[in-house]
């Protein structure tokens, strides 16, 4: 495993540590509104700040996009950031449902090198590293054969904030249901995308995301030998929030079926990276 691979192994499982621990007692959870229907617990910041611990302390010139303390620029210009979510699935998490995650992307002169999505709940551990490939708990993981829609199940995620295009995410999501055996919505995109890494989705989309969501999982993917695209087919994935995830012979059916409503999908909404 790469150095900084393990390192972020390290931090992923230290953050999982402080989740679990107040999974159990989630009425003692102190949870505030960043905006209308997203949520933010301390439970996220202390998890935050616990990975950054781990990975200044190995790295103290690196730096830092989390989700919840923003951009923090490095002591150097060499290049090197982190990008943390350190709960993907707040939502799931102050429910009690078991689906969130860790999700640590480490980003080098805007090209993502490394990737960890850490499920403390299972304790499965995808990692990837640019050109050695994916894994799962330490075997190799690769996406699905599969080729078309009429076998594929996907996931994806729906809109749920206020000016988030209702019409074109449902006329989307109704001809995917009728074009496939499934779709699936767990609500934590890093682990969406790990899913598509191992086989287990044949594919995922969703609109509106932010780049702590997504860097990660778009890596695992790509490393298990999937296409990672925006909504028209293009590389502006982790700027505009919107992604596709698929194996080759799948992508272009997906975007056929996504690329007359992306534009509607995506209108207005930027990432922070």
């Amino acid at each position: 495993m790469h150095p900084m691979l393990n390192i972020a192994v390290r931090a992923a499982r230290a953050g999982g540590k402080i989740i679990m621990r107040n999974f159990d007692r989630l009425d003692r959870v102190r949870v505030s509104e960043k905006s209308a229907k997203d949520f933010v617990s301390d439970v996220d910041r202390q998890a935050e700040a616990e990975i950054i611990g781990v990975l200044h302390k190995a790295y103290p010139d690196h730096g830092f996009l989390a989700e919840e303390s923003g951009a923090h620029a490095g002591a150097t210009a060499d290049g090197y950031q982190w990008i943390i979510d350190p709960l993907d699935g707040t939502t799931n998490f102050l429910h009690g449902f078991p689906q969130f995650a860790v999700s640590i992307a480490l980003s080098y002169r805007n090209r993502i090198e490394q990737a960890v999505v850490y499920n403390p709940v299972s304790q499965d551990i995808y990692t990837a590293s640019r050109g050695a490939g994916a894994e799962l708990n330490n075997r190799k993981i690769r996406v699905s054969s599969c080729r078309t829609l009429s076998a594929a199940l996907l996931g994806t995620g729906l809109p749920f904030r206020e000016g988030d295009d209702f019409d074109a995410e449902l006329a989307v999501l109704r001809q995917f249901a009728e074009k496939t055996v499934g779709i699936r919505r767990p609500g934590a995109a890093a682990l969406d995308l790990a899913s598509v890494a191992a086989g287990q989705f044949d594919g995922f989309y969703e609109s509106r995301l932010q780049a702590w969501d997504i860097a990660a999982g778009a890596l695992l993917v790509r490393e298990a030998g999937g296409l990672i695209t925006d909504l028209n087919g293009g590389e502006d994935w982790l700027k505009n929030g919107s992604i596709v995830a698929a194996p080759p012979k799948l992508l272009p059916e997906m975007l056929a079926t996504l690329k007359p409503h992306a534009s509607a999908m995506v209108a207005g909404h930027r990432t922070t990276i």
